[in-house]
């Protein structure tokens, strides 16, 4: 059965650049091949595969969760407006599912696509996440993605400092306490240069993102991330086995991002252009990492702040117990303030998160939590205020 729906993914995935039907082998570790070899064994399937690659590579992760969202009673601070109603809920909060195409002589050099299955308004959704090709060191040192792809500074942070994307963004993408800067994933290109010492990522995108309209007018955003991995480990780091201590300079200049209605009824095309701080230092047995981000405000328009501009900080922490360090407790602390024309109606808005976490094995990890949203009396988002409770588990293969 396993074998069955397997090479019918496939097919459906690559029937468009059929050329003749081709064998899938498999190895011990589950990774799907078009050429035979050492260790590999036939997937018996009566459903015919075709394709034009040396090999083929699939994996998914799925986040499934229950949350209970307890917020507070009553009124906020202006009397008028209620907090929200309280709810309970099972999730599929994200699922991925990616293929990975090798298609030239290098084998470091792939089409890679990946599909996101998310919940729009109750209804299960598939969209693209990814779809770009990478080739393989075009400079020294140095490759790109071409398509829709990465931007430069998400994946590095979930990977090796906020290891719990099934529960909570990062702080520049959170909504519910956070500015919502960026998300993930844009139409463009992007630079990737490794080494010991250092790396960086660095392209241009549309600026909008992978999942919202293009603007209206001609603007491109240049995004970078440049770090320094001060212990000389480089960018491949597994938390639960390696030290490193890593410092980072992000961020995004985006002309013409956003086309804001003011308060006279007037439109305004406003840009996005924001920079981060950021350090994590990472033991086996622990890992604590903080950051900084400031959005300028770009508004030309008198007396007036841009929708975006602000300033705000999240700190985050883990301690790992165990033989292979399989349990840890968990912590985070998010604030932001968005900027206001006169300071006096500005307001703060933070998150605290608590949790644990059991890595069952190297497929399925359990998580349970709390998120405490503490929104400042007055803030456009008090009616967020309340606790979170959550139970996620993390499917990957």
């Amino acid at each position: 059965m396993k074998t069955t729906i397997l090479s019918a993914i496939a097919a459906l995935t690559l029937g468009s650049a059929a050329a003749n039907a081709t064998t899938l082998y498999q190895d011990a570790n589950g990774q799907v091949f078009t050429k035979a070899g050492e260790g590999r064994t036939v997937i018996q399937s009566d459903t015919p595969v075709f394709a034009k690659a040396s090999k083929l590579k699939f994996s998914g992760v799925t986040y499934i969760g229950y949350v209970y969202d307890d917020y507070k009673s009553g009124l906020t601070s202006d009397g008028v407006t209620p907090y929200k109603e309280d709810t309970s809920d099972f999730e599929i909060r994200r699922a991925y599912f990616q293929l990975k195409a090798y298609l030239l002589d290098d084998s470091k050099s792939y089409f890679r696509v990946t599909y996101d299955v998310h919940n729009d308004n109750g209804s299960m959704d598939v969209r693209a996440k990814y779809a770009y090709l990478y080739l393989n060191n075009v400079f020294t040192n140095t490759g790109v993605e071409i398509g829709l792809a990465h931007r430069p500074w998400h994946d590095y942070e979930e990977h090796n400092a906020w290891l719990y994307r099934s529960i909570s963004k990062v702080l520049i993408e959170d909504k519910k306490s956070g500015p919502d800067l960026s998300n993930s994933a844009d139409f463009g290109f992007m630079f990737k240069t490794r080494t010991q010492y250092f790396d960086a990522d660095y392209g241009i995108f549309r600026g909008e993102g992978y999942h919202s309209a293009g603007n209206n007018g001609t603007g491109m955003s240049f995004e970078w991330r440049a770090t320094a991995h001060i212990l000389g480990t480089s960018s491949h780091h597994h938390p639960e086995k390696n030290r490193y201590w890593d410092a980072s300079f992000y961020g995004q200049y985006n002309k013409g991002h956003k086309t804001v209605t003011l308060a006279d009824g007037s439109t305004e095309n406003q840009d996005l252009i924001f920079g981060g701080l950021h350090t994590v230092y990472n033991e086996p047995d622990f890992l604590i990492a903080a950051q900084y981000v400031y959005s300028q405000d770009t508004s030309d328009v008198a007396k007036n702040t841009s929708a975006q501009a602000g300033s705000g900080y999240s700190i985050n922490g883990e301690y790992r117990l165990g033989a292979e360090k399989e349990y840890s407790v968990l912590a985070r602390y998010d604030a932001w303030t968005k900027d206001e024309y006169k300071s006096s109606d500005e307001h703060q808005d933070s998150s605290y998160i608590l949790g644990a976490a059991w890595h069952q094995n190297h497929n399925v990890e359990w998580v349970a939590n709390i998120i405490v949203t503490d929104n400042e009396d007055g803030s456009a988002k008090e009616n967020e205020n309340g606790t979170q409770y959550m139970v996620t588990a993390e499917v990957k293969f």
